[in-house]
């Protein structure tokens, strides 16, 4: 059975989160009332897993998770509430080494994140299974790129991830070159308030011109769209080396909505020039179909390989449908995306 430490400084949200992992069979075999009195149960209770409220007196959620990697290293689920900023400190506890995020429905106290049950039992549970021994990707030692080396043209380049990805797709991206002036979609499974956060820091970090996607958006060269939370983002059209999408809300697909299968699939039947395809670290098996679809059209296929995985569930599906090409270390990722378009010399 999964053992949860439970840290909130409110006694009703941590009653509400305890009952519902309760439900699902999830021991929660402590609660904290700040970060600090989490370190100490954490060290004391060796749990599989700890959801982490966000803003909390004595020590926040940043600071303990940072403690807890640490002393104790132990896989994090932070809860945060559905703001700009709470979805800020969110992506530094990731940054500090949390796996992963669910939004508070309702707000920081709300019983509206019981009805929310089936979400936050799977949530746990997947990020309870991330290995927190892998570490991130490092920006600064990104490859170089030669000045003489050139690309294929209007070559697209289509990520997904799920549970611990935000750094790895951070470190993808920032490894490519703009003057390699690929179009890039990104479908990071995310909620709907902090995919547009996420988007942010990847302008801010990398070469490329990112931007949350919105409905009938279109990018050319050296461009990146994040899919929106909440809804699948279809390659709609693409003609001279621009491509358009359409955001929907079609049913889920594997129990998410943005699906990665859903944005690949679209963009093989779409997408007429050099299309590589790439699956990261995720609970899951998202990503395998638009992987077999993108090889049956005639692109390329990357899969992370397990040493550097959080949770090897995406990449793993896909590499079972024989149709990956090249399975690498995180940080080899962006090179063998290079390597997929680069010119012959």
């Amino acid at each position: 059975m999964t053992r949860a430490v439970v840290v909130d400084d409110s006694h009703f949200m941590r009653t509400v989160i305890t009952d519902v992992l309760e439900s699902g069979d999830i021991d929660v075999v402590a609660q904290a009332t700040n970060g600090r009195e989490a370190v100490e149960v954490v060290a004391e209770r060796e749990p599989d897993v700890v959801t982490m409220d966000v803003e909390m007196p004595t020590m926040n959620g940043i600071e303990a998770v940072e403690e807890i990697m640490e002393t104790t290293p132990t896989p994090v689920l932070m809860l945060s509430a559905h703001t700009e900023d709470g979805a800020e400190a969110t992506f530094e506890a990731i940054d500090r080494g949390a796996i992963d995020v669910l939004a508070k429905p309702g707000g920081e106290v709300s019983t509206r994140i019981s009805a929310h049950r089936d979400d936050l039992i799977e949530k746990v549970r997947s990020v309870a299974r991330a290995d927190v021994t892998v570490s991130a990707p490092d920006n600064s030692t990104a490859t170089s790129v030669e000045p003489d080396d050139t690309y294929v043209e209007n070559a697209t380049i289509i990520i997904g991830a799920s549970t611990g990805g935000p750094r790895v797709v951070e470190s993808v991206l920032a490894g490519l070159p703009r003057s390699a002036r690929f179009r890039v979609l990104i479908v990071q499974h995310m909620p709907d308030s902090f995919t547009a956060r996420f988007a942010k820091r990847l302008d801010d970090r990398t070469e490329y011109d990112v931007k949350e996607a919105s409905d009938g958006d279109r990018i050319g060269a050296g461009q990146a769209l994040v899919a929106r939370g909440d809804y699948h983002m279809e390659v709609s059209n693409y003609a001279k080396g621009r491509l358009r999408v359409r955001l929907t809300q079609n049913e889920a697909r594997h129990g998410v909505r943005p699906a990665i299968d859903v944005t690949m699939e679209t963009a093989a039947e779409t997408i007429t020039d050099p299309l590589t395809a790439v699956v990261l670290t995720g609970m899951g098996a998202d990503g395998a179909v638009g992987v077999e679809a993108i090889k049956n059209a005639g692109g390329r296929t990357i899969a992370q390989n397990e040493a550097t995985c959080s949770v090897f569930g995406i990449p793993a599906r896909a590499i079972e449908t024989g149709c990956v090409d090249d399975v690498l270390p995180a940080d080899e990722v962006a090179q063998g995306i290079l390597s997929t378009v680069r010119k012959p010399t």
